[in-house]
């Protein structure tokens, strides 16, 4: 996921500054990894660079003074085109889960105990966030950002039963 298509995207509602875009990521994003205030900035300067970005002034609140972007008519046409496309599946497997259960097999000998290790952490996550979901107050974009999580982690579950009925099969096919 592009970072500068969702800074793009949150300006297209009206000018703001880094510091607003970064909390607003974080807010609306629930789920995703928080955007270091840096990276922001960073981003911001490339689209400023591209003329998908310009300043439009400079504002102060509290704090110290801050530099406003607003998106230009490039800028939004650039997200409209991005918003357009559909996210490819992923034509690769690169799943560390599956990575990790082969080498466990070739460095180890067994995958079992590393399956039943991931189990443990994977339903833990569950745990955390389904407490998460019935919480008072949750937002629906933190709903909805759980009930993803929730199925992927489901998903490596089913996952990881399967590979355990198949081990047998797997450790002689490395082994041959």
């Amino acid at each position: 996921m592009s970072i500068g298509h969702i800074l793009l995207g949150l300006l297209t509602e009206r000018p703001k500054h880094g510091y607003e875009l970064k909390r607003e990521h974080d807010e609306r994003l629930p789920g995703a990894k928080p955007l270091a205030y840096g990276q922001v900035y960073a981003t911001l300067q490339r689209l400023q660079r591209d003329g998908k970005v310009a300043i439009s002034g400079t504002a102060q609140e509290s704090g110290p003074e801050r530099t406003v972007y607003e998106i230009t008519g490039e800028g939004t046409a650039d997200v409209h085109r991005w918003l357009a496309e559909i996210e490819q599946p992923a034509p690769f497997i690169s799943s560390p889960l599956f990575a990790r259960v082969v080498l466990a097999l070739v460095a180890e000998g067994s995958a079992d105990g590393y399956l039943l290790r991931q189990r443990s952490a994977h339903l833990e996550r569950m745990r955390e966030l389904t407490a998460r979901k019935s919480s008072a107050g949750a937002s629906v974009g933190e709903l909805l950002a759980a009930d993803y999580a929730l199925h992927h982690l489901d998903a490596d579950l089913r996952w990881m039963e399967t590979a355990r009925q198949r081990i047998d099969e797997l450790t002689r096919e490395i082994r041959a």
